[in-house]
C-alpha cells in the first residue's frame, strides 16, 4: 500500500511538523535551534530511562551531556569537512554544524549514576531513576 503513496518530498517536512505539535502540546521544551538536529529515542526500562541519539560522523570528544533536574541536554558539533580547491557540489544534503537537543524526562533520576557511551554514531545515555521516581505501593485499608 505504501507504495501507490506518492512522495512529494513534504513527508519529512510533516513528520518534523508532527513532532513540534506533540512537543508543544507535551510541554516539553523546543529544539534549540542549530543548523540540524538528531533523532531520538526514549524508552523506560523499569529503574532506567534510555536515551539515544543517533549523531553519525561525529568526534565523540565533541559531544557534552548535560542533566538539569529533569532536563538532558545533549549539545555538539559536526564539523565541515576540509573541502578540495577545485571541487564542485552537485548535490550537498548531509547537514553540518552545531546541534542541541534538551529533552524533559519522565521522571527524576540519579544525577550521580547517569552514563554516557557512544558507540558507530550512536549515543546511548542511561539514566537510573531515584527512589522517589519509582514509587511506592500503598496498602488499601478496607473494613
Amino acid at each position: 500500500m505504501r507504495a501507490l503513496v506518492p512522495t512529494n518530498g513534504f513527508t519529512a517536512l510533516r513528520r518534523e511538523m508532527d513532532r513540534m505539535f506533540d512537543q508543544l502540546w507535551e510541554g516539553e521544551p523546543a529544539v534549540i535551534p542549530g543548523e540540524w538536529t538528531p533523532a531520538i529515542d526514549i524508552a523506560d526500562l523499569n529503574d532506567t530511562i534510555v536515551v539515544k541519539a543517533e549523531v553519525p560522523g561525529i568526534d565523540p570528544k565533541e559531544i557534552q551531556v548535560t542533566l538539569d533536574g529533569q532536563i538532558l541536554t545533549l549539545t555538539g558539533e559536526k564539523k565541515y569537512e576540509k573541502e578540495e580547491k577545485d571541487e564542485k557540489h552537485y548535490r550537498m544534503e548531509r547537514a553540518m554544524g552545531s546541534f542541541a537537543r534538551s529533552i524533559r524526562l519522565p521522571a527524576m533520576v540519579q544525577e550521580g549514576q547517569v552514563s554516557a557511551t557512544f558507540k558507530n554514531g550512536l549515543l546511548t545515555v542511561r539514566l537510573p531513576k531515584s527512589k522517589a521516581a519509582k514509587g511506592a505501593a500503598i496498602p488499601v485499608k478496607y473494613e
